[in-house]
């Protein structure tokens, strides 16, 4: 086990894992993603005060005006969420590449994504209507491009001095809009250019935003099955027994597809429809599944049988440290502390758990009709349970979360007795050489 864990594979994998983990790109994603809490949270409190009024109290229609009312921080929120994450992403990216305005950066890049994600009509009455659909969760893998080429055209244009120069005495703020003219205008002019050109080719049926969805759905469709949800959820376990944060790195490639089928399902619980796992169920939703009981491979059990039985010190002291946080899912002081990585004992369930998980809740879960679809996006540390209940309004889904607990316990324990019969020991070795020495 040993030897497996120091070949030049493993290594490999790290120190690719972590250049990945560093790439400027990359670490302005996790940023931008990260700093979305607020809005999206926001956004969520509004739709639970809607959805419980509404759909379970029945105090007001879908199509009243009081529903519209509350329902409209969600419309500026998490139905235009592409927008302020393509901002954030791109003021981080600008940061990322030494830019000296990442807030003009930011500002220039929502601005090339407004232009080719939105489309404008004039109705009869000669009202003009903009086309919101890929403002929302459905707009965001295009504006992860849109903004990589947003800021590689100023960087280029910044590493070579184009830009209109004004004077040393006008003011940073002007000198800086002028100075982002041209970076701006070289960024917009070719992805306007090739959105223009899809349409024409399409007959209007698409556009950039529509014609990236429609080629890259089909690798999609492979990656996100159940299948590639369980191989993702074990790379992400081995990547954090090296140090590397894998659920953080991947979460930036799944988060997309978690939103747009919440969103999805929002639309059809506030139309009336009852969620079921035949018109709700993504297999993205199993991604949950590798931190349901104490955070990225399920350590909550552990953490309690080592406040319990546990006869090393170590094991007590970091378990009773980490009960509350694990409860919230939050278990870096079992990661560092029993430690779990580069522990090839507490490696294996820290892995295990993450695919018997996704599993057992997908053919107990979801294919009995158990768990109810989530329309509420809750991005949020929060107790066991909460999340999912906030996220569906589902008792079902509360429960869940503590039926895991039983099969993770059944493959926590005997790793933990292993740990903890070879930690004790070395205490009671170490003990007695110190009173020897005494």
């Amino acid at each position: 086990m040993d030897g497996f864990f120091n070949s030049k594979f493993m290594q490999g994998l790290q120190n690719g894992g972590q250049k990945l983990a560093t790439n400027p790109f990359v670490s302005a994603l996790q940023s931008a993603m990260m700093s979305m809490m607020a809005p999206i949270m926001v956004g969520a409190i509004f739709t639970i005060i809607d959805a419980v009024c509404c759909n379970l109290f029945h105090l007001w229609t879908a199509d009243s005006t009081i529903y519209l009312t509350i329902y409209k921080p969600y419309e500026f929120t998490m139905n235009t969420i592409s927008i302020w994450l393509v901002f954030l992403l791109g003021y981080n990216y600008a940061k990322n590449c030494g830019l000296k305005s990442p807030v003009m950066s930011g500002i220039d890049s929502a601005v090339v994504f407004l232009i080719v994600a939105s489309s404008v009509s004039v109705t009869e009455a000669g009202v003009s209507v903009m086309d919101m659909t890929y403002l929302g969760a459905q707009g965001m893998f295009i504006g992860f491009l849109i903004c990589w080429v947003t800021i590689r055209v100023e960087k280029f244009c910044v590493d070579h001095n184009v830009r209109i120069k004004m004077p040393d005495v006008c003011p940073p703020a002007l000198v800086n809009g002028f100075s982002a003219i041209l970076p701006l205008l070289f960024a917009v002019v070719p992805c306007y250019l090739v959105d223009i050109i899809i349409r024409a080719v399409s007959g209007g049926s698409l556009g950039l935003c529509a014609g990236f969805m429609f080629i890259l759905s089909y690798p999609l469709n492979a990656l996100i099955s159940v299948p590639g949800m369980i191989v993702l959820g074990i790379l992400a376990g081995l990547m954090w027994l090296f140090g590397i944060h894998g659920t953080m790195i991947l979460v930036s490639v799944l988060m997309a597809p978690m939103i747009q089928a919440i969103a999805a399902n929002e639309a059809l619980f506030a139309a009336g429809t009852k969620l079921t796992f035949a018109n709700g169920f993504n297999a993205s939703f199993l991604f949950g599944c590798m931190a349901v009981c104490g955070g990225t491979g399920n350590t909550w059990p552990a953490v309690i049988w080592g406040t319990r039985r546990a006869k090393s010190k170590q094991i007590q002291a970091v378990s009773k440290i980490a009960l509350v946080p694990g409860w919230f899912g939050i278990n870096e002081p079992v990661t560092f502390g029993f430690p779990v990585m580069y522990n090839p004992v507490l490696g294996i369930p820290y892995v295990l758990t993450i695919p018997v998980n996704m599993l057992i809740t997908y053919f107990l879960g979801w294919r009995t009709g158990f768990l109810v679809p989530s329309h509420i996006a809750i991005m949020s540390l929060l107790p066991m349970g909460f999340g999912g209940f906030l996220g569906s309004l589902s008792w079902h889904n509360f429960v869940w979360d503590y039926i895991m607990l039983i099969p993770d316990a059944l493959i926590w324990i005997p790793f933990m007795k292993v740990y903890d019969k070879q930690l004790y020991e070395q205490e009671q070795k170490a003990a007695a050489e110190e009173k020897a020495a005494a």
